[in-house]
């Protein structure tokens, strides 16, 4: 599911060593108090040659013990989600956080926090290129394109950003506490949801290089 949505894309290696690089910023970070608890720096998984990136919260536990996001509970339901629409998220995605070390207690970031982890984010963003971007859960949301409220209001309402489509939905820990998949739950949304980023994806990669309008919107 390769793809340029519109910026410069590196050839593989030139962007692997920066993202590498980008890593090895993220260890020494010292930005913010996270740093101070973390046990690792949580950067990434997947592929950064996906078209799809996928953006969480922050670290949990697990997270913070293995060095890669979305690895629990939380993640692996993720990842059932994503392959029920045929997307593999250890090759058909880019998976990270809006900070990359845990808060105390896995509570949600501060504003402070994420402001001061959004140029590694940004930088993610430059170095991989995704066409679509999926934003798990309100945190995300505010992280990335800067707009407070319930995640029930935002989600499934395609956004344009930086010449790329994102798509709000339900964060997976929050499925995993409403679990049933009656129409018009929060799974069943979700559900819908990623279907809606399966057709997104297939008609992109249909059409590799969309015109965009002088507002960069895609």
């Amino acid at each position: 599911m390769e793809g340029d949505p519109g910026g410069v894309r590196l050839d593989t290696a030139r962007r692997d060593a920066a993202l590498r690089e980008l890593a090895g910023g993220c260890a020494a970070c010292r930005r913010c108090s996270l740093a101070d608890g973390r046990g690792q720096v949580v950067v990434s998984r997947g592929d950064p040659g996906a078209a799809l990136m996928v953006i969480g919260e922050g670290p949990g536990a697990q997270e913070d013990a293995s060095g890669s996001p979305f690895v629990g509970r939380a993640g692996q339901l993720l990842d059932r989600m994503l392959a029920s629409v045929g997307i593999d998220s250890n090759r058909d995605a880019y998976i990270c956080n809006v900070v990359k070390c845990r808060p105390p207690e896995n509570r949600k970031p501060t504003p402070q926090e994420m402001a001061a982890c959004l140029p590694w984010l940004l930088q993610q963003v430059e170095l991989v290129q995704p066409q679509v971007v999926l934003l798990a859960g309100a945190t995300a949301v505010e992280g990335v394109l800067g707009i407070k409220g319930g995640i029930t209001r935002l989600r499934g309402q395609w956004r344009p950003w930086q010449g790329r489509w994102c798509l709000p939905i339900f964060h997976p820990s929050y499925l995993l506490r409403n679990p049933s998949r009656e129409p018009e739950t929060p799974k069943w949304h979700t559900w819908q949801d990623l279907k809606a980023v399966r057709r997104r994806l297939d008609e992109l990669r249909a059409a590799p290089d969309p015109a965009r309008d002088s507002s960069g919107d895609p």
